[in-house]
C-alpha cells in the first residue's frame, strides 16, 4: 500500500510516495517517488501515480500521448529556434535564404536520424556497403551524367504578384502562382548546379560544381567498390552526404532549402529483376519511416506518372507525408534502369545499353559484371531509394509535437532512439554536493553504455526539469534524491505516460538498457 510522507531537510518540507513491502519476516518502507514540497501537488501526483508490479519484470511502456497536434511551419519554425533545433544560418547578420544550422538539440537528432538510416542498410545487411565521396570531383562527371547540360528549371514570376518560382517543362502550361493563383511567366531556363573554381589564380582555375547529388560517386566508383568488396548482384552502395542547389525559392522551412543533406541508395541489379527489387524498396522504405514514428495514416505512395518520370526513369514511387504546409515527397524510390552506368562507362557499344544515354569518350572504365553461366558482360539497373535528412527532421518534428493540454504540458514524442538527449539526471537540490555528486556518478554510469547522450540536469526545480525535457524529447528523467544517499534508489519517470517508479542501481541499468532495445 502506497502513502505520502513528510520529510524534513535543511529547514524544508518534503513530500515523498512511499510504501511498504514485506522481506523476510520484517516489513519495511520504500520510497517509491518524490512529489515535491507542496502538501496539495503531493497529493495530486500520488493519485496520478500507478506502480508497477516489480522493476525486474519490466515491460514495453503504453504511450499516453494523443495524436500529433496540428502546428503551422512558422510555429514549428519558432518551436525549433526556441529549444536548440535548428536557427536560420547567420542569423546575426540578417541570414541568409535557404541555409540553416542545427543546433545542440538539432544535431544530436539528425546524427539519430542517420545513425537508424546506416543500421538499417548496412549493419544489418551484407549485401551492401557505404561509402563517403567528395562534395567537388571531376567536372567529366556532371557532363557525362547529363547534369551540365539537362539538369534544367523552368524559371517563373507569378504576373499578379511577381512571386518568383520555378516549375519542370511538362509544368509549365498548366502550373499556377503558389501564391496567388494566377498564371506564371516563363522566365528561361537556369542551372541549379553551384559553381566554384579550383586553382587560387582565376586565370589558371578549372571551373567545378557543389555536387547536386550523392548518386554519382556511388557509380563511378561502382567497379572499384564491387571489386573491393567482393559483391555479387544483387547488391548495394549507400551513402550519406551534402548536396547543393541553387534553388530560386527556397521554402516552407527546412523542406526547400540550397544546402541539403541526403540519405541515398543504389542498389544494383540485373536487368529483368528491377520490377521485383523496385517494389521490395518501395515497402522496405515506406515500413522504415513508420517504424521511425510516422504514422501511415499521414504517409500516402504516389505512382509517379509517364509524363511526370524523370527521363532516366522507368517508374518512379514517392512516398508523400502531409507535412504542416501540405502533402509533398518524403522520400522517392525510383528505378533507373542501366542509365546511369551506361552513362559512365568505357566503350558503350559494347553493352546493349537500354537507356538514352549521351555518348561517353572520358571514362577509363568499364562499368560491367559478368554472367557466370553465359559469360556475357552486362551493364546493371539500379533502384535508388532516396531521402532528404532535413526533410526527414521535418516530418519526425511534426510527428512528434504534441500539446498535452490535461496535464498542462508540451511533449515532444519522438521515438527513444531517436531523442536529442536519452535521460536527464536531476539532483533533487540544487548544488548540493552529496547529491550533485552521485547524479553525475550516475550520469557518467547511463553514458558508458553508449546509447547516446545522457544530461546532468543542476537546476533543482524538479517539475520545471520534467516540463523542460518533456518538450525536447527526453524519454527518460531520473530523480537523485536524499533517499539516493542512503540506498542508492532513484526516482525513474516516463516522459509518455509521466508514471514513475523507484529503481535501485542494478536495477536501473537493467531498466535503462532494455528501454532503448
Amino acid at each position: 500500500m502506497a502513502f505520502i510522507v513528510k520529510k524534513k531537510i535543511s529547514g524544508k518540507e518534503y513530500y515523498y510516495l512511499q510504501k511498504s513491502i514485506r522481506e523476510g519476516d520484517k516489513v519495511k518502507s520504500k520510497v517509491v517517488a518524490y512529489l515535491g514540497k507542496d502538501l496539495q501537488e503531493a497529493e495530486k501526483k500520488a493519485e496520478q501515480i500507478k506502480m508497477q508490479e516489480s522493476p525486474k519484470q519490466i515491460e514495453k511502456k503504453q504511450e499516453t500521448i494523443n495524436e500529433p497536434t496540428e502546428i503551422t511551419i512558422e510555429e514549428l519554425a519558432n518551436f525549433c529556434k526556441r529549444k536548440g533545433f535548428i536557427y536560420p544560418s547567420g542569423e546575426i547578420y540578417g541570414g541568409l535564404g535557404g541555409f540553416w544550422d542545427f543546433g545542440h538539440l538539432g544535431s544530436e537528432l539528425v546524427n539519430n536520424l542517420k545513425k537508424a538510416w546506416h543500421n538499417y542498410h548496412i549493419q544489418q545487411r551484407d549485401d551492401i556497403v557505404a561509402i563517403d565521396g567528395s562534395i567537388i570531383t571531376n567536372p567529366k562527371v556532371w557532363e557525362a551524367s547529363g547534369h551540365v547540360s539537362g539538369f534544367v528549371d523552368i524559371a517563373v514570376e507569378c504576373k499578379k504578384c511577381h512571386h518568383k518560382s520555378k516549375v519542370d517543362k511538362h509544368e509549365l502550361d498548366t502550373a499556377k502562382c503558389d501564391k496567388c493563383g494566377s498564371e506564371y511567366e516563363n522566365k528561361g531556363e537556369f542551372n541549379p548546379m553551384f559553381t566554384t573554381q579550383i586553382g587560387p589564380i582565376k586565370e589558371d582555375s578549372t571551373k567545378a560544381y557543389l555536387r547536386p547529388e550523392t548518386a554519382q560517386l556511388i557509380f563511378t566508383n561502382f567497379k572499384l567498390v564491387q571489386e573491393n568488396a567482393r559483391l555479387q548482384l544483387p547488391f548495394g552502395i549507400a551513402q550519406i552526404g551534402k548536396a547543393f542547389r541553387n534553388e530560386i525559392t527556397p521554402r516552407n522551412f527546412i523542406f526547400r532549402v540550397r544546402e541539403f543533406e541526403q540519405m541515398e541508395l543504389e542498389f544494383f541489379v540485373e536487368p529483368g529483376m528491377d520490377d521485383k527489387w523496385h517494389k521490395y524498396w518501395v515497402e522496405s522504405r515506406y515500413n522504415w519511416w513508420i517504424d521511425q514514428g510516422i504514422d501511415k495514416n499521414r504517409l500516402e505512395l504516389y505512382d509517379v506518372q509517364k509524363n511526370e518520370l524523370s527521363h532516366y526513369s522507368k517508374a518512379t514511387v514517392d512516398i508523400m507525408y502531409n507535412f504542416p504546409h501540405g502533402k509533398e515527397e518524403l522520400e522517392g524510390i525510383a528505378n533507373r534502369t542501366d542509365f546511369d552506368l551506361g552513362s559512365h562507362t568505357k566503350n558503350q557499344e559494347d553493352f546493349n545499353i537500354s537507356s538514352k544515354v549521351m555518348k561517353n569518350n572520358n571514362s577509363t572504365t568499364k562499368l560491367a559484371v559478368q554472367n557466370f553461366e553465359n559469360k556475357n558482360w552486362f551493364i546493371p539497373y539500379v533502384i535508388e531509394p532516396s531521402a532528404g535528412v532535413e526533410r526527414g527532421v521535418l516530418a519526425l518534428l511534426n510527428e512528434a509535437y504534441n500539446v498535452d493540454e490535461k496535464n498542462s504540458r508540451t511533449v515532444l514524442a519522438l521515438k527513444p532512439h531517436l531523442s536529442p538527449i536519452k535521460a536527464a539526471v536531476i539532483p533533487l537540490k540544487r548544488n548540493n554536493k552529496q547529491l550533485v555528486g552521485q547524479a553525475k556518478i550516475i550520469k557518467s554510469d547511463l553514458q558508458k553504455i553508449g546509447l547516446g547522450r545522457v544530461m546532468l540536469e543542476n537546476s533543482g526545480n524538479i517539475g520545471k526539469n520534467y516540463r523542460r525535457h518533456d518538450e525536447i524529447g527526453t524519454p527518460l528523467c531520473i530523480t537523485v534524491d536524499f533517499e539516493t544517499l542512503e540506498d542508492q534508489s532513484v526516482t525513474v519517470r516516463d516522459r509518455d505516460t509521466m508514471k514513475q517508479q523507484r529503481l535501485g542501481p542494478e536495477e536501473l541499468i537493467k531498466y535503462y538498457q532494455q528501454y532503448f532495445e
